[in-house]
């Protein structure tokens, strides 16, 4: 792969505590920040249900359309942990006890506990590759492009370090924050204009709220540091002629 590939990556959040509201989503950031700082763009993210025909439709579609797939959730001891046994179905293999992971958690475990509901978490495809986890023993797995991880945040967090040299990234991607003091409607014609000069850049804008005032943050993003100083040049030259206020964030 060439540096310039553009390398990118779909995540899957998989569980019925996140669409009910039970449980906030904190891994899409986690595992965008990280993939963004290793070269893979996140083009899609998905929150789906713990429903198996849900889960393999939705993986077979992804896992095509993306050269990575992250998954979270339903990988744990619990009857509606599927995540594992849809995976398999996904790809067309067995479902069975993955002999490294039994070892792994029969040690992890002291003697009488590593119990039925436990060694769910061993059932894998056949020959899925181990992602492991030093936080709490049960290892996730990859299977192709497909990389499944736990849903408990702290869990997910410690184990992505492990996967870095297994991503093949294209250059990273550089990000650039500009905040202002005003509103969206006064510099948005002059953030197009910059858009239409530098069209391989990407250039968001986001309103915040910050001691009771309300302002602008603009984010540049590029794989190319000069780009990034030379849009950051044109937006401070309209910034300067409007006099709009430069915020610290």
């Amino acid at each position: 792969m060439t540096k310039n590939t553009k390398v990118n990556a779909a995540i899957l959040i998989i569980g019925n505590e996140i669409l009910s509201g039970r449980t906030q989503d904190t891994n899409t950031s986690t595992l965008a920040i990280w993939l963004n700082s290793i070269g893979v763009k996140v083009g899609e993210v998905r929150v789906i249900p713990d429903i198996e025909k849900t889960i393999i439709d939705t993986l077979n579609l992804l896992k095509t359309t993306y050269d990575y797939v992250f998954t979270t959730g339903g990988i744990g001891p619990t009857h509606d942990d599927i995540t594992a046994e849809s995976v398999s179905k996904a790809f067309g293999l067995k479902y069975e006890i993955h002999k490294e992971a039994y070892k792994i958690l029969e040690a992890y475990y002291k003697p009488g506990e590593f119990n039925e509901g436990r060694q769910k978490m061993v059932w894998m495809p056949k020959n899925a590759n181990l992602i492991l986890n030093p936080t709490s023993g049960a290892p996730g797995f990859s299977v192709e492009n497909v990389f499944c991880l736990p849903g408990v945040p702290s869990i997910l967090k410690s184990m992505i370090g492990g996967l870095t040299n297994k991503i093949v990234g294209g250059a990273p991607i550089l990000s650039l924050t500009i905040s202002l003091r005003t509103v969206e409607s006064e510099i948005a014609d002059s953030l197009t204009k910059v858009q239409n000069d530098y069209q391989d850049v990407e250039i968001g804008s986001y309103p915040f709220f910050q001691a009771g005032k309300l302002g602008v943050s603009i984010v540049i993003r590029s794989e190319d540091q000069s780009k990034i100083d030379n849009t950051k040049s044109q937006i401070f030259k309209f910034v300067n002629d409007k006099n709009i206020e430069v915020v610290d964030r």
